[in-house]
């Protein structure tokens, strides 16, 4: 089943505004009002009465196992300048906050594992913390999807460069990917007749001392794209966004340089969605982009997913709302 939901301006939310949402978030000024998935999120939240305060990473501190943080006050509009205001900073325990949601870019390094401890606290207090700060540590975006290996391309997870070799000669064409980036950083395709070939091997690995994933390159990418699903409890949003490459390059993400095309959900992709949903649900990740290429799954994001304003545009649906809906179901808050 796919949810399906009319656009903003035509739902009507009337909740008390006692509620309080704390985002952990990279810099807001630094952000693409127009693309930003988490401005989307707040703009919903701020709709439905929640009040919002804003924390970065350098905010969050653990007191004799309680979780705490500066946090500042948050006002947010959907235009693209001017579309937010802080007010003073003060201290505040994040158990009293009825939600946080986790919305720190990769990477995923041990700053935002720290980041999750603190937050596993203020969960620990009462608070829902979304996506679940142990399933961000456990669900590595590029491995995740090694947990379904019926839906992915042949991988092989290795920092040993000639268990890469072989691997690369077996396929023929291989993509390369480090574990903890993303936007299309450092990926790199090779293959066999490549004089560059073990040298992107050695310094993908850093000479064998970091583990990377090594895929099969699938060609069908620089035409259909890499499309971005997104899935709200487990459930796929009805309405896709297909990443076309830029001319000369295979990476499909927006952030280098594809373009964006609305696309439906293939049959192939509503089983994939089945199969990792349950999954996805248990382990609560209430929101995870996937990347499929070519009815294959090669990525699981859920640290700061990506997509809902685009397909919000192209399908005018309202993905935020239905996030909210699921997770204020799960806070026991009737609409």
């Amino acid at each position: 089943m796919s949810f399906s939901v009319s656009s903003s301006s035509d739902c009507t939310v009337s909740q008390p505004t006692s509620r309080r949402l704390g985002v952990v978030i990279d810099p807001i000024a630094a952000i693409s009002p127009q693309k930003d998935s988490t401005l989307a999120m707040l703009l919903e939240g701020a709709r439905r009465g929640w009040t919002l305060e804003y924390i970065e990473l350098r905010d969050l501190r653990l007191r004799d196992g309680r979780a705490e943080a500066t946090a500042r006050p948050l006002e947010v509009r959907d235009q693209m300048s001017d579309w937010f205001t802080l007010g003073a900073p003060r201290d505040v325990m994040l158990g009293e906050f009825d939600l946080v949601l986790m919305r720190k870019d990769p990477p995923v390094d041990l700053e935002f594992i720290a980041a999750t401890w603190i937050l596993e606290a203020a969960e620990r207090e009462g608070t829902l913390v979304s996506n679940r700060p142990q399933s961000l540590r456990d669900a590595n975006e590029k491995l995740t999807a090694t947990w379904f290996p019926h839906c992915t391309p042949p991988s092989l997870v290795s920092r040993d460069v000639a268990a890469l070799r072989t691997f690369m000669e077996e396929q023929g064409r291989i993509v390369l990917k480090p574990l903890d980036a993303m936007g299309g950083r450092s990926v790199f395709v090779t293959g066999v007749g490549d004089l560059n070939a073990t040298a992107l091997l050695e310094e993908m690995t850093r000479r064998g001392t970091r583990t990377i994933i090594a895929q099969r390159y699938l060609p069908a990418v620089t035409e259909t794209g890499d499309k971005r699903i997104l899935l709200i409890d487990g459930e796929p949003v009805a309405g896709a966004l297909a990443r076309i490459p830029a001319t000369g390059d295979f990476r499909a993400n927006l952030a280098a340089g594809g373009r964006g095309e609305p696309a439906q959900l293939t049959d192939r992709e509503r089983e994939i969605c089945a199969e990792i949903g349950p999954t996805l649900r248990a382990r609560g990740l209430h929101f995870v982009g996937i990347d499929v290429i070519d009815g294959w799954l090669t990525e699981v994001n859920v640290t700061s997913p990506t997509g809902i304003r685009q397909i919000d545009r192209h399908f005018g649906t309202n993905v935020a709302a239905l996030l909210f809906d699921v997770l204020e179901q799960g806070m026991g808050v009737s609409g």
